[in-house]
């Protein structure tokens, strides 16, 4: 079974937390999350860390210990790094355009597709071709990035699509390969 429950987690410079019948707000200089966690895991704040323990041994309560580990540092790591996810075009006259808040994206349909952005999340375009979602919270962001990459996903034959950076779409050969 992993052992990622029992580590410690470290709370950078300006990061405060709170718990209260294990609804744990995170403060931090970027913003501040707040989430509740199952009441049998318990939650210790002690200085300049968290500590996690839980009542017994069993399968589900190491799987439960492990999870909210985990969930409780990403939080700590987005109120005080934050969360970026990058997203590449590839296509003829494929780009993307920002209109306030909103994603405006070109990407081979009779209409412009448009995405709004959620609470706590930021679109940011380096060019017209690559799009950078910004947040604190880790699963928004994925959410958001995987929105955006649904609608207009990677096909295999010509590369077409939105994808990750760094992503690999598996290519296929068309009819006329032998």
């Amino acid at each position: 079974m992993s052992r990622i429950g029992n580590k410690v987690i470290p709370l950078p410079a300006g990061v405060e937390i709170t718990n209260k019948d294990n609804v744990v707000t995170v403060k931090g200089p970027k913003g501040e999350l707040t989430r509740t966690f199952s009441k049998d895991i318990d939650i210790r704040v002690e200085g300049n860390e968290v500590t996690l323990h839980r009542p017994n041994d069993t399968k589900e309560m190491k799987t439960i210990h492990g999870t909210t580990r985990a969930l409780l540092h990403n939080m700590v790591v987005g109120v005080s790094e934050g969360f970026k996810k990058e997203l590449e075009m590839r296509g003829v006259g494929y780009r993307a355009q920002l209109q306030g808040s909103k994603l405006v994206l070109a990407v081979g349909k009779s209409h412009p597709d448009e995405v709004e952005a959620p609470d706590g999340i930021t679109f940011e375009l380096p060019n017209p071709t690559t799009i950078v979602v910004h947040g604190i919270s880790k699963e928004v962001v994925g959410q958001t990035a995987a929105y955006v990459r649904s609608l207009r996903s990677p096909e295999p034959y010509k590369g077409k699509g939105i994808r990750y950076v760094g992503e690999y779409v598996r290519r296929k050969e068309g009819k006329t390969g032998k």
